[in-house]
C-alpha cells in the first residue's frame, strides 16, 4: 500500500467507503479521523447551529454530548430503557422545544435503539435523524442495517469497536444535499475546480488517511466472521448466565440484531457494581462498568445542574451495569470461567 504513494485520504479510503456503505445500504459514506469528528461533521452539515438543541440519549459515552457542545449546540438528555439501555421513545416527545434542531439515538453497545417511534416523532418536528452508531457496524433493526435507519448514521473504528482502523470513524448517508455538504466540510470546506480548490466554507480537517483506511479494507473482509464469533459468545453468555441471582442478561427486542460490541449485564440495586469490578479483578478478570450517565460527570453536572430523579433510568444504569469480556478470540471455557466467577464473588457480597 505504501508504494502507492498514498499516505493521506486516497484509493484505500474510497474503497473503504464503497464496502461500509453497501454494508448498511446507504449511498454515501465518508471516512473521518475519528467517529467523535464524524458526529461534529454531521450535526455542522445537518444545519446545527450555535444555540440550538440536540436530543441524546444520557446514557453514552461522553463523546456524543462533546460533539453537540463542539457545534456551539446544547445537548438535551433523556432517560433510557433499562431493558435496552437506548433512549426511552416514549420520552422523546416532551423533549423537543422551538429550538431542537436535531435527534441523535445511541445504539447502546450495538443494539440498534427503537427507531420506528424515534424517526416517526422526529419527522412530525420537521428535524433530522443522527444516528450514535459507533458500536453498531452488524446490528441491525427491522432488516436494515445500522448506519441506515436515520438521516446518517456515524461508526467508530476504535480499537474496542466492531472492527478496527487504529482510529477513524465513518458518515453513511443517503442524503445526496447532506453528502455534498459532509464532503465539502470534511477537507477545508474546498471544493476542487480544474486548476485549483475555491474555499466556499470554514471546514476541518476530518479525513481518514489511506494508512488507516487499507486496514479497515481488511477488517471488513472479516466482518462476517468476527459477528459470528461475537453472537455465538454472547449466546453462550445468557446460556452460562441464565439462573444467576442478580444478574440480567442483555435482551434483544423482536425485529433486531445486538452486534454486542460490548456485553454489558445489569446487576440488582443490592449488589455493589464497583466491589464487584474489585472482586474479578483480584481473580485475573477484567471488568469495567457500562457506560456513562453524562449528567452525572462533572462537566455535565456542573453545567447543567440535572438532578437524579430527572433520569432515574439513566443513573441505575451508571451504578449497576457491568461489561463482561467479549472478544473474538475468547473461548467458551473462558465465558464459563468469567460467568461462574462473576457469579462467586457476588455471592460473596450476601
Amino acid at each position: 500500500m505504501l508504494e502507492s504513494g498514498y499516505l493521506t485520504q486516497g484509493p484505500q479510503a474510497a474503497e473503504f467507503e464503497r464496502l461500509v456503505s453497501k454494508h448498511t445500504g446507504s449511498r454515501f459514506g465518508f471516512a473521518t479521523s475519528s467517529a467523535t469528528t464524524g458526529i461534529h461533521l454531521a450535526l455542522h452539515a445537518a444545519g446545527v447551529k450555535p444555540g440550538d438543541e440536540v436530543i441524546i440519549p444520557d446514557f453514552s459515552f461522553p463523546a456524543t454530548a462533546n460533539a453537540v457542545i463542539q457545534q456551539g449546540a446544547v445537548p438535551v438528555f433523556v432517560d433510557i430503557e433499562l431493558s435496552t439501555f437506548n433512549l426511552d421513545p416514549r420520552l422523546l416527545r416532551e423533549a423537543f422545544t422551538t429550538r431542537t434542531r436535531a435527534v441523535m439515538p445511541v445504539h447502546a453497545f450495538g443494539l440498534p435503539a427503537d427507531m420506528g417511534p424515534i424517526n416517526a416523532v422526529a419527522a412530525e418536528f420537521g428535524v433530522p435523524v443522527i444516528e450514535d452508531a459507533a458500536c453498531a457496524l452488524g446490528g441491525s433493526y427491522r432488516g436494515r442495517e445500522a448506519g441506515a435507519l436515520g438521516d446518517a448514521g456515524v461508526f467508530s473504528f476504535h480499537p474496542r469497536k466492531i472492527i478496527t482502523t487504529g482510529e477513524g470513524g465513518m458518515i453513511t448517508t443517503s442524503d445526496e444535499s447532506l453528502a455534498e455538504r459532509i464532503s465539502v466540510l470534511r477537507s477545508h470546506g474546498a471544493v476542487r475546480g480544474s486548476h485549483f480548490m475555491s474555499f466556499v466554507d470554514a471546514g476541518y480537517n476530518y479525513r481518514l488517511s489511506d494508512v488507516h483506511a487499507a486496514i479497515g479494507v481488511v477488517q471488513m473482509g472479516r466482518l462476517a466472521s468476527i459477528m459470528s464469533d461475537r453472537w455465538r459468545l454472547a449466546d453462550r453468555y445468557a446460556l452460562e448466565l441464565d439462573g444467576v441471582e442478580g444478574v440480567t442478561a442483555p435482551t434483544v427486542p423482536d425485529g433486531s440484531v445486538h452486534a454486542f460490541q460490548s456485553y454489558v449485564v445489569l446487576l440488582d440495586d443490592a449488589i455493589d457494581r464497583d466491589a464487584v469490578i474489585d472482586g474479578m479483578r483480584a481473580r485475573d478478570i477484567e471488568t469495567t462498568l457500562g457506560t456513562y450517565s453524562m449528567h452525572l460527570q462533572p462537566y455535565f453536572r456542573d453545567r447543567f445542574g440535572i438532578a437524579d430523579e430527572m433520569l432515574p433510568m439513566a443513573t441505575r444504569a451508571h451504578r449497576s451495569a457491568l461489561t463482561l469480556p467479549l472478544y473474538p478470540q475468547l473461548s467458551d471455557e473462558e465465558v464459563s470461567e468469567v460467568s461462574a466467577t462473576l457469579a462467586d464473588v457476588i455471592g460473596s457480597q450476601k
